[in-house]
């Protein structure tokens, strides 16, 4: 996996701990590019941390029950994303705006007790999302942009199909994954699944449902 400058292939090429960045329906997945506007002073400082070390920051989902520690900190979700930032603007008003490159999932081993503001974690990465050849057999590309075009269709808006068409199916999964407006358990799921095949079908079903749910709300509002 490349991000950025860095190539990302064994285990040895990741740190040990990274800090974590909990944004409640935020999905990024490895090759996936989210834009970030930073400006409470704690994700400041760890910002600044990150640049002068990994450049990798773990961007998590709080628990989906909504518990919280004893602190007031929500719990999080034991899976989150490891993305490198890979760009760095300072907006004159005190913000960072990065921007993250996912390299990969991983599942938190342990927090660890830090004097930073900022939480930071042992992780155990997800290893298969180093690899750049990943298997892409098996997704269903018909379906899942007839899926994609049906929900575009039923809320009224548009895509740059030629740039779709060209999309390759890996980066085409994930882009529709990442964009997809769904909520956090929604998120989590694709996060989550096995691999590109599931995440296909998972997104699917997903907006499926979604549609479906549409559907009778709409009929309902004509009763």
């Amino acid at each position: 996996m490349q991000a950025g400058n860095a190539h990302y292939r064994l285990d040895t090429d990741l740190p040990s701990t990274v800090p974590i960045f909990p944004l409640e329906g935020a999905l990024l997945l490895p090759g996936g590019r989210m834009p970030l506007n930073i400006f409470e002073p704690r994700y400041l400082e760890m910002v600044d941390e990150a640049i002068a070390g990994s450049r990798l920051i773990g961007i998590i989902q709080p628990s989906l029950d909504g518990a919280r520690r004893a602190d007031g900190e929500p719990e999080l979700c034991n899976v989150g994303c490891a993305g490198r930032i890979i760009a760095l603007s300072e907006s004159g008003d005190g913000r960072y705006l990065i921007s993250l490159q996912g390299v990969c999932r991983f599942r938190i081993v342990q927090e660890l007790a830090v004097k930073t503001p900022f939480r930071q974690c042992r992780f155990a990465p997800f290893l298969t999302d180093l690899d750049e050849d990943q298997a892409e057999a098996g997704i269903d590309r018909p379906a899942l942009l007839k899926a994609f075009r049906a929900y575009l269709q039923a809320n009224e808006l548009e895509a740059d199909w030629e740039s779709v068409s060209r999309a390759e199916n890996a980066m085409l999964v994930n882009a529709l994954s990442m964009m997809a407006p769904y909520g956090p358990a929604e998120k989590q799921a694709l996060l989550e699944a096995a691999d590109l095949k599931t995440r296909a079908e998972t997104l699917i079903a997903i907006t499926e449902m979604a549609l479906a749910r549409e559907n009778e709300d709409f009929g309902s509002s004509l009763q």
